[in-house]
């Protein structure tokens, strides 16, 4: 797999690997020997960029997906690039599927945030480490300052902001120079598209979470598709109701047409349309399946040419599409 560069100088593959699923919100968790077996397999695929967070688990197990991660990417510890996140914790007395989070990015919070995930990534320095969420309640600036430190200290070699707008982006980075955003982007989700400018103008990375609107954009759901009651969040996505299939059946077509037309799947057209989009983008779709995660690096060998492109871009604004889940809702208490 080809590189990218994100801000100045981090070096990652042109994709990277969403570890989240493996552990939190599709289901049940993973078999931990299986997920370490397919991470090892990624490896050699060429993906050098994971990402994580302190929260991506369960309720019994609020930490898995960085035990997981720390446990089976210790033999190539310095081949790859880890990132993972900080700043917000699960409202656990709520009811529904997919928790409301509350923001916590107190200069405290991050201090402790940070020793436990170098102690379970079982590493000493932390490559990208993000605020999940902004706080209402701390100033992006006192953030931007402890990530300084915490650079200066040698926890952390570069910093982001995960969810972010203009605005936060320009008063952070005026602070400590931010190396990439995690913003949530797809075919379905172009809306952050506007940062783009900004990212030049400063010379930030974008990581896109989500590329393939939670698996959507495989072209592999229907109306039967079945997920399990608890712990699922796409028995509460949109994009997955029933009249959305109906309502997304001109997107289904054109990626399976313009698949069929370069001999690749939805899912690859999806990302390769990411890909050719800016050279600091950077997807990191997750799976749980070694032939999905061969797949997905395979978007990286289509070439799809700038009127293919256009042609895309011209067919998803004009086309009706459901809603597509925008995350968990963020709440103060």
């Amino acid at each position: 797999m080809k590189h990218r560069i994100l801000g100045k100088d981090l070096t990652v593959s042109d994709l990277g690997l969403g570890c989240m699923g493996m552990s939190h919100a599709y289901g049940a968790p993973a078999d931990k020997k299986e997920m370490t077996k397919l991470l090892a397999q990624a490896v050699d695929m060429g993906y050098t960029f994971f990402d994580t967070a302190e929260l991506y688990g369960t309720p019994e197990h609020p930490h898995d997906n960085e035990e997981l991660l720390g446990t089976a990417l210790k033999p190539y510890r310095n081949r790859i690039v880890l990132a993972t996140k900080f700043g917000i914790r699960f409202d656990m007395s709520s009811p529904d599927v997919n928790k409301p989070v509350i923001p916590d990015s107190r200069p405290e919070v991050i201090r402790s945030s940070v020793e436990g995930s170098l102690k379970r990534l079982g590493t000493d320095h932390i490559d990208l480490y993000y605020q999940h969420r902004g706080d209402p309640g701390v100033p992006v600036e006192e953030v931007a300052g402890v990530m300084a430190e915490l650079i200066k200290e040698g926890k952390i070699t570069h910093w982001g902001l995960s969810e972010a707008t203009e605005d936060t982006i320009r008063r952070a980075h005026a602070v400590c120079p931010v190396t990439a955003i995690q913003n949530r982007y797809s075919m379905m989700a172009r809306w952050y598209g506007a940062l783009f400018p900004v990212l030049e103008e400063l010379n930030i990375g974008f990581v896109a979470f989500s590329p393939l609107a939670n698996g959507f954009l495989t072209a592999r759901y229907g109306k039967d598709a079945k997920f399990e009651a608890e712990g699922d969040y796409r028995t509460a996505m949109p994009q997955f109701k029933a009249e959305a299939i109906d309502k997304n059946r001109q997107l289904i077509n054109l990626l399976q047409q313009t698949a069929a037309e370069k001999n690749a799947t939805p899912a690859q057209i999806s990302l390769a349309w990411m890909l050719r989009k800016k050279p600091y983008l950077v997807p990191i779709p997750g799976t749980r399946k070694p032939e999905r995660l061969r797949e997905n690096a395979g978007a990286a060998d289509i070439v799809l040419t700038q009127s293919e492109i256009q042609m895309l871009d011209e067919a998803l604004e004009q086309m009706e599409m459901s809603q597509v889940f925008g995350g968990s809702k963020v709440i103060q208490k």
